[in-house]
């Protein structure tokens, strides 16, 4: 009898006229510094130079997957400036150990136990029924209901990757959207979910990717930012803005006697395994806020429930194989961008490109507010921070910044970009139900986002300041 074949081909996909040219300018542009001297560059800083350039081109045009160019990079750095580098260079330079750790660097176990937390509060239904909870004080007006639903998004983001948050949001208010009549009440009640989300992510390390990636080159300085510090730092901000955001949303979208009906039935698993979660999940959240206290680093806090939940079985392989990895090696390739980007010399080359002494410091940092949202508009939040954020902290070094000043304005800013359906998962989410035009998207993105833009590079440095923060 002959033996069936259970193999399925394997297309691959088809690139774009985009993608194909993204191909073509990163091979030029990666070639160009090896192949030109580049004036006041030694050739460990030019083959940095080519990799960086390449890794834009690839970023911005997604060329190839942007977790495929994050392990590029640390490929390229392996093979063109380590010590097991194909072509030696002359002086000091890291081993190549140094450029694969950046994949178990301890930012990446921070998310790593987020990430097995917030597959586990969906494996037992945990974030639903919690929103069940948290919402029955919202109930009764359409615009208070609202402000729950942003509410109860923006704290679960906080905690829970802001994707997985919107995805959760939105099985709860699918039925409501179907039974509003078309308009702008649909349209403001979708787009609520994604605002909360971007806004609530950046408000903890584990809440968004640049968050993670301005904590890790903020550590390679030994500028280390605790969970709680983080969070004293954003979470003014975010309030604010989720406020604002909400004010916005419901004046100009959804009047006050729009009926909103929802059937929130807390039914929490009270099995052993469940309960085992709640008390890893409830644990590490403790630990992350109370740092100051034990002392306890937030990575190895989060390393903990991964331990445990493995231990305990409560999570299994399978559970392990749904986490967002695509996401922790995009994390760790920026991380690695910023090493070499250090270790050869090229922050400084580029910095020194500008007179950036010569720039008014408020000025200098509506500029890096001004590029962060701009770029992670119409490119990945976290392909512009693990783009910017080197770069930024490298200029901090030249003019009076504080670093963690610089550190986490960019990647707030890059967070709160959130003007089109590409900028972030969230929005990508809202726009699929058909129910969010794009105009809406963009109008209440640059209002919404720009509010809060605007008050981070103007106001929120002070403050820290002010408060001793920084």
């Amino acid at each position: 009898m002959p033996r069936t074949s259970r193999r399925t081909r394997v297309e691959l996909p088809t690139p774009t006229a985009l993608q194909r040219g993204g191909l073509v300018v990163a091979t030029i542009a990666f070639l160009v510094p090896l192949l030109v001297d580049v004036p006041d560059l030694d050739p460990t800083g030019e083959r940095m130079l080519a990799i960086f350039l390449a890794a834009i081109v690839l970023w911005v045009t997604e060329a190839i997957p942007l977790v495929a160019t994050a392990v590029l990079v640390i490929l390229l750095e392996v093979l063109m400036l380590s010590d097991q580098a194909l072509v030696e260079l002359s002086g000091e330079v890291l081993s190549a150990s140094d450029y694969f750790a950046t994949l178990a660097n301890p930012v990446i176990m921070l998310f790593l136990g987020g990430f097995l937390i917030a597959e586990g509060a969906s494996k037992f239904d945990l974030d639903r029924n919690l929103a069940a909870v948290l919402l029955k004080p919202f109930i009764g007006s359409a615009r208070r209901t609202v402000l729950g639903l942003m509410l109860i998004t923006a704290l679960l983001s906080m905690f829970v990757s802001n994707t997985a948050t919107t995805a959760t949001m939105f099985a709860v208010i699918v039925p409501v959207l179907a039974a509003l009549p078309a308009g702008p009440a649909r349209t403001g009640l979708a787009l609520s979910i994604p605002v909360a989300a971007n806004v609530g992510g950046i408000g903890t390390p584990v809440g968004s990717p640049p968050n993670a990636i301005a904590l890790g080159a903020l550590n390679a300085q030994g500028q280390g930012v605790s969970f709680v510090g983080w969070m004293m730092l954003a979470v003014p901000l975010m309030l604010v803005v989720l406020l604002f955001g909400w004010w916005w949303l419901t004046n100009r979208f959804i009047a006050a006697d729009t009926p909103i009906e929802l059937d929130m039935k807390a039914s929490f698993d009270r099995s052993p395994a469940a309960m085992v979660f709640y008390a890893a999940a409830g644990g590490t959240v403790l630990l992350w806020l109370t740092e100051p206290l034990h002392g306890i680093s937030s990575s190895t806090v989060g390393f903990i429930p991964v331990v445990v939940l493995l231990a305990t079985q409560v999570m299994s392989g399978d559970d392990l194989k749904r986490l967002q990895w695509p996401v922790l090696w995009l994390v760790a390739g920026g991380i690695a961008l910023g090493t070499g980007i250090g270790a050869s010399g090229l922050d400084t080359w580029l910095v020194g490109l500008i007179s950036w002494d010569q720039l008014p410091l408020t000025l200098l940092i509506v500029l890096l507010g001004a590029i962060g949202v701009g770029l992670s508009t119409i490119i990945s939040n976290s392909a512009t921070a693990n783009l910017l954020i080197p770069l930024a902290l490298s200029l901090a070094g030249t003019v009076a910044i504080d670093p963690t000043v610089v550190g986490v304005l960019v990647a707030l800013a890059c967070s709160l970009a959130m003007a089109l359906p590409i900028s972030t998962p969230p929005n990508a989410i809202a726009y699929a139900t058909g129910e969010v035009p794009t105009k809406a998207m963009a109008t209440s993105g640059i209002v919404i986002g720009g509010l809060g833009v605007a008050l981070l590079v103007t106001l929120m440095p002070w403050l820290w300041n002010a408060l001793g923060l920084v």
